[in-house]
């Protein structure tokens, strides 16, 4: 028998996968419509979704307030004070990191084709 669970992760691959959502999350978070992300907007959509995600406004995201947008290991790693949660800051310390990583040829901007690799859809998880 499958799952609601199972079913609600094939589902959200299958829509982070899609090309057409790497180009709608450009048009949605690329504020100077150049057609690219830059770190800042990025960072900018981060931040936002981040209050958003928090809705006891402590200013951290526990496990179950990330949704499943890191795995425990991740969440780990990303948590150098060790306490289970994490602040805006080590927040953007991963988008960041995830960001560098789809951004292969460091021109500083991801566009499409970026976001719909490996490493840019890893990225658009924290920003949805």
């Amino acid at each position: 028998m499958i799952s609601r669970r199972s079913v609600a992760l094939a589902l959200t691959l299958a829509v982070l996968s899609d090309p057409a959502w790497s180009a709608s999350a450009v048009k949605m978070f690329d504020t100077d419509n150049d057609g690219t992300l830059d770190l800042a907007e990025v960072k900018k959509a981060a931040s936002a979704l981040f209050a958003k995600l928090d809705p006891d406004h402590d200013g951290t995201l526990d496990a179950r307030e990330l949704r499943g947008r890191l795995t425990a290991k991740e969440l780990a790693a990303a948590d150098p004070d060790r306490d289970g949660t994490l602040t805006l800051d080590e927040y953007l310390s991963v988008v960041e990191q995830r960001f560098n990583a789809a951004n292969p040829d460091k021109d500083g901007t991801l566009d499409a084709k970026e976001l719909n690799s490996r490493a840019g859809r890893a990225l658009l998880r924290l920003l949805r």
